[in-house]
């Protein structure tokens, strides 16, 4: 068990999603950088949809009530464990009654935390994922209070991790090939042109040419985007459709909003474009203020990163089991 001592605004639990019931106005919720709960459950032995904490607000505190093995991902920063600081996307033991404090990470917007056997919240339409909309999910429906207790699932605690951890190369460097990447700091985020992109003038120029900001009014819900506005040139009534994390709408303002994690389920606005899949969990990690460009992609790009990513996480799923038994082994 884990008990909250510290924490904010809009930290919840999380997993990957309850995808499957967007037809009845459900979002799909689920983690911001899904990718850091998938390595974060490799590295504890759970299976990668294991619910997770996904902390967005700062410093957080929690507990261990039992001997737990646990791991930090998604943070360019360091947890601290009783005083220590610990390295991230690094899998620890902790002992009873120690405190994890998790500090704003440096650059990042999120850190999340996987323990042994998962968190065991209810599970509702296939997820543990926290709906803050609709009032369900996760821990009661709601962000994290102080005095929350949370179970973990069951778990072997006796997995003979050294002192040291067990750590893997986080996605950032081990995929440094795979995700573009700019000199001043700007985040390139791939996307593909969507339904409406011909209503804009010059095949959309004045969307793909600008350097956008991250506006302050953005949450799991939408990222708004701060820029000259963008307007089509011609104005077209639009029933709702549906609409799925990654996809780029375009307001009268003329001021972007990529939906997120917990994106409508539809809207009526002109879609300009949709962020490829793989660099959602990139867009998910900006933090308010920061620089976005969208880069132009392709479906085979696109697809040719995923298959760069699933090979990176089987590999890591492979790994990680075997350096267990050879320190079992060796125990």
């Amino acid at each position: 068990m884990i008990e909250i001592l510290e924490t904010g605004p809009f930290n919840t639990v999380q997993d990957l999603g309850r995808p499957g019931y967007r037809d009845i106005g459900v979002s799909a919720s689920g983690a911001m950088d899904p990718l850091a709960v998938r390595i974060g459950n490799s590295l504890v032995g759970n299976d990668e949809g294991a619910a997770a904490l996904e902390i967005q607000t700062f410093p957080f505190r929690l507990q261990f009530t039992d001997r737990t093995v646990f791991a930090v991902t998604g943070t360019d920063g360091n947890p601290v464990l009783d005083g220590i600081e610990l390295p991230a996307w690094c899998a620890f033991t902790a002992e009873a009654g120690q405190i994890l404090e998790l500090r704003q990470p440096p650059k990042l917007a999120r850190a999340y935390l996987c323990v042994a056997g998962g968190l065991d919240v209810p599970s509702v339409m296939g997820s543990r994922s926290t709906s803050l909309r609709g009032g369900f999910g996760g821990y009661a429906g709601r962000p994290l209070e102080k005095g929350d207790q949370i179970i973990a699932g069951a778990a072997s605690t006796n997995i003979p991790l050294p002192a040291s951890g067990l750590a893997v190369v986080e996605p950032s460097i081990a995929l440094q090939d795979v995700f573009p990447s700019s000199p001043d700091g700007t985040l390139l985020i791939r996307a593909l042109p969507a339904g409406e992109h011909g209503l804009f003038a010059d095949d959309g120029k004045a969307f793909w040419d600008q350097t956008w900001r991250i506006s302050s009014r953005s949450d799991r819900t939408g990222y708004r985007l701060s820029g000259d506005a963008i307007v089509p040139t011609e104005t077209v009534e639009m029933r709702s459709h549906g609409v799925v994390p990654g996809v780029i709408q375009v307001p009268p303002g003329g001021e972007p909003i990529v939906q997120m994690s917990d994106a409508n389920t539809a809207g009526g606005y002109p879609k300009i474009a949709g962020v490829i899949e793989c660099d959602l969990w990139r867009l998910g990690q900006a933090r308010i203020g920061s620089r976005v460009q969208f880069v132009r992609s392709s479906h085979a790009e696109a697809r040719a990163v995923e298959k760069a990513v699933e090979r990176y996480i089987a590999d890591l799923r492979q790994t990680i089991p075997m350096v267990k038994r050879a320190l079992k082994a060796m125990a």
